[in-house]
């Protein structure tokens, strides 16, 4: 096959046997130094993409991604959000802080008064281990709980709790005293979060009896969108529509959590990155020893018509083709590492997440934008480190080389 004679010469240099054994040892660990890094960086940004996915989905799955205060039955306005393209759910809400105590203890939560017919698609729904959201009948006065605040106050379904609202008061012949009603567990939901102690559900109509308010008082509506991400996307399109209403993203409560992460990610990047760029860079130092070594074939090349741009491009070749090797046999150890890191945890016996992690395997997401990114970004320091070796190979001077051959 033809082949241009400054990329022939180039592959010859790369597939010599007859260089020192410092210049091999040297080009070699150039070659495992960019392999490592590029199979660890693939590896790593898989691991993080999973668990910035794994908190998008148990966090904001959770989260309204955006609060809309409206009238009750405001049915028009839940059904203009609806329309939007980026809106996949619009649900009633009601919120409030409160005490709930069993026969054995009390704890602090977040009462949440949801529509369980509107509900049957949420992560809750998805993660119930006995009973269902759909067990929430109006005036029925039942809780659906985690299963973490069920095991710290000792109850299970069928087992009565009271709820006690601080902010909720009544008077009676004895004086004012906080809002508070017996409730039936109906249902016990384990997202291995946070949440399982925290937060406990009752229908919408419940929690507006036991917060006292009436029928032309305002109500929440909770907007779920395909992307959460797309919430600055989404608020400026309701804002231009619907100027008085009043918004609440969950940028502004749960964006500290997610630009930590974001800054984490990009942190693993920069790191593993010059990881990546140390070892791109070592080709330098061999490319420069293989230049020393070659004084004389370049000499003999340029008086033989070879031109500057010539033996640039042979050093270049050479360069880039260790830096291939390195680059390919990286991006196949790290989606195979990708693929299998799991099933080696387990074999292994490791556990990273220690006991009473509801789940044990590593969330992984394989972006390929990332392996792109990380591939081209390797293959573009690995052509910068040959410039200076394939420059000075370029000014060597057949006179000075040959006087004494």
């Amino acid at each position: 096959m033809f082949q241009p004679v400054n990329w022939f010469i180039g592959l010859r240099y790369s597939q010599s046997r007859s260089r020192t054994g410092f210049v091999s040892f040297i080009t070699f660990f150039s070659i495992a130094g960019i392999l490592l890094g590029v199979a660890s960086l693939i590896t790593v940004v898989s691991v993080m993409n999973g668990f910035e996915n794994e908190l998008k989905t148990r966090v904001l799955g959770l989260v309204p991604h955006i609060t809309v205060e409206t009238q009750l039955n405001d049915e028009s306005l839940r059904q203009d959000l609806l329309a939007l393209p980026e809106v996949a759910r619009v649900t009633p809400l009601e919120e409030t802080e409160a005490l709930v105590q069993s026969a054995t203890g009390m704890s602090g939560i977040l009462i949440q008064g949801i529509n369980p017919s509107l509900e049957q698609d949420s992560i809750i729904a998805s993660h119930m281990i006995a009973g269902s959201l759909a067990d929430l009948a109006p005036s029925k006065y039942q809780l659906v709980i985690g299963q973490a605040l069920a095991r710290q106050l000792n109850v299970t379904i069928g087992d009565k709790m009271r709820l006690i609202l601080p902010s909720r008061t009544m008077f009676t012949p004895m004086g004012r005293v906080p809002m508070q009603r017996n409730f039936t567990i109906a249902g016990v939901f384990n997202l291995g979060s946070q949440v399982d102690d925290t937060v406990v559900y009752l229908h919408h109509s419940d929690a507006r009896k036991i917060m006292r308010k009436r029928s032309g008082d305002e109500q929440l509506l909770r907007v779920y969108l395909h992307d959460a991400f797309d919430v600055s996307l989404v608020t400026p399109k309701l804002l231009a529509k619907w100027p008085n209403l009043e918004l609440a993203t969950w940028q502004q409560s749960q964006g500290t959590l997610f630009s930590a992460v974001k800054m984490e990610k990009n942190m693993m990047w920069l790191m593993l990155g010059l990881i990546v760029a140390v070892a791109a860079f070592n080709i330098v130092s061999a490319l420069v020893m293989v230049v020393n070594d070659k004084q004389g074939e370049i000499s003999i090349l340029q008086t033989m018509g070879m031109d500057k741009s010539g033996i640039i491009q042979i050093f270049i070749t050479q360069g880039m083709v260790n830096g291939a090797w390195g680059v390919v046999l990286g991006t196949a150890l790290g989606l195979l590492l990708t693929v299998v890191l799991n099933p080696m945890l387990a074999v292994f016996g490791i556990n990273i997440f220690g006991a009473g992690y509801v789940s044990q395997t590593l969330p992984i997401v394989l972006a390929w934008q990332d392996v792109g990114i990380i591939v081209i970004g390797a293959f573009i320091m690995s052509f910068i480190a040959t410039l200076y070796p394939a420059y000075r190979a370029s000014q060597t001077l057949p006179a000075e080389v040959l006087r004494n051959e």
